[in-house]
């Protein structure tokens, strides 16, 4: 009997990991990317002997595929994925082929802001308590791929929304959804309402047995929660209000009840500080509480968890002017929650490319905190134009080193130079991580 032949649309991380599980599960394997595949996972292909191209996309093959995995950043409205749906081919994500192979339990964490470093932290809750726990998905390594070479009792699962969308019947045992703000809405018509159907993706196909936490305080979560029939337990978290089962703030302490057994510490232990990082803790002590692992080994884990790279990062303190790396603030919300906890006066680099922000929401707490600005993109009209009158003194920058010197001369002693973009990374950098880089490189140089 001839093998099905199974179509894998991109060759980044999560593109490779499906072909390693696919070629595993027996399937006749194909590789296709419309760009150019990096040499280490040309490499890989190469060694597993699974078929590909790079700089095009062969229809008479593709469409010749049983089903299609296709990489979160290909979206629906690429010519290929039309072709595929008008002629009914299956295209699935990564995240949903993995789970037809999976023996563990899966615990997956959504959210327009926060999921990396709720995500990481649970992830640490439990390998500390000895638990055979994969960190994959967005972060960490491709899920497919994990369970095809090193599979876990637990997958600790990152979630975007372009990963949600192809999925159809994969099931997650614990989901969270951190909150939900205007982002990538270039990838759903500029509707709200697609992206956040995106989202609670996440509860399909949950059980009355499993377990879906919330922040309590979100007021889109809030509402959309009542119109929907979610079978889940709902555990809820509330920096504002008590909540019966979930976690809330009592006297300055988190506290978590999940089923009568209370765990609480002082807000002051935790590692990480700002009220995004509570909500952060709150969400990942519930996980692991309803995952049955101990208070102390949860409340230890939320003291000395180190923190997510390129997430109000502390890089290095130059003549009484520190230095906070956030680019992996891309969103309007991020660059918020960073300006929220600075506690010193704040020269803010901040631009690149806009997905459709309101800075508008920005206003009050930029008039609050930021004494200057440095707008740092090939295009920074909309960014100047909604803080010039804001910020006492606003700047232009077209590179990394420019941005840094500039907002470093800008700054008086006691106050932080904070990169937190608010924009996507592609005009003058790879990805959000190298933009990062260059930061810390260049402060360090100064």
């Amino acid at each position: 009997m001839e093998k099905q032949l199974m179509v894998i649309l991109g060759s980044g991380e999560s593109g490779v990991g499906s072909a390693i599980l696919a070629q595993k599960q027996g399937f006749k394997v194909f590789v296709s990317d419309f760009g150019a595949i990096k040499p280490k996972y040309k490499a890989e292909l190469e060694k597993y002997q699974i078929a590909y191209e790079e700089l095009q996309h062969t229809e008479s093959i593709i469409l010749s595929a049983v089903e299609v995995i296709k990489s979160p950043g290909i979206p629906d409205k690429a010519p290929i994925v039309k072709a595929l749906h008008e002629k009914g081919i299956p295209v699935i994500s990564e995240i949903e082929f993995g789970g037809r192979y999976s023996r563990g339990k899966h615990i997956c964490i959504t959210g327009s802001n926060g999921k990396t470093t709720t995500t990481m932290l649970i992830h640490h809750i439990l390998v500390k308590a000895g638990v055979s726990a994969g960190l994959c998905g967005n972060v960490g390594h491709s899920y497919a791929r994990m369970v095809a070479e090193d599979p876990h009792d637990v997958y600790v699962l990152e979630l975007s929304s372009f990963q949600l969308d192809g999925m159809f019947d994969f099931r997650a045992d614990i989901a969270i959804l951190m909150n939900i703000t205007p982002d990538h809405l270039d990838r759903y018509e500029y509707s709200f309402q697609k992206y956040i159907d995106s989202k609670f993706r996440i509860v399909r196909n949950m059980t009355k047995d499993d377990a879906f936490i919330f922040c309590f305080d979100d007021p889109v979560l809030k509402q959309e929660i009542e119109k929907r029939d979610i079978a889940a337990r709902l555990l809820p978290f509330s920096f504002l209000e008590n909540v019966e089962k979930g976690a809330c703030i009592n006297e300055e302490k988190i506290v978590i009840n999940t089923d009568n057994d209370l765990f609480d510490m002082n807000i002051d232990d935790l590692s990480l500080n700002g009220r995004h990082n509570v909500y952060n803790s709150m969400a990942a002590g519930i996980a692991t509480k309803v995952s049955e692992i101990k208070n102390d080994v949860i409340r230890e884990s939320l003291t000395d968890f180190k923190g997510v790279e390129h997430r109000l990062e502390y890089v290095a303190a130059v003549r009484n002017v520190e230095f906070v790396n956030d680019s992996k603030a891309t969103n309007v919300n991020s660059t918020w929650y960073a300006l929220e906890c600075m506690r010193k006066p704040v020269i803010w680099i901040a631009g690149g490319v806009d997905k459709g922000n309101d800075y508008s929401e920005l206003t009050d707490l930029v008039r609050q905190k930021v004494r200057g600005m440095v707008c740092l993109g090939t295009d920074n009209a909309k960014l100047v134009s909604a803080f010039s009158g804001v910020v006492g003194r606003v700047e232009e920058a077209t590179s990394m080193d420019e941005a840094v010197k500039k907002a470093y001369e800008m700054a008086e002693k006691g106050n932080v130079v904070l990169l937190s973009p608010c924009c996507a990374s592609f005009d003058l950098f790879k990805n959000y991580e190298d933009r990062g880089e260059q930061f810390k490189n260049f402060v360090r140089n100064l």
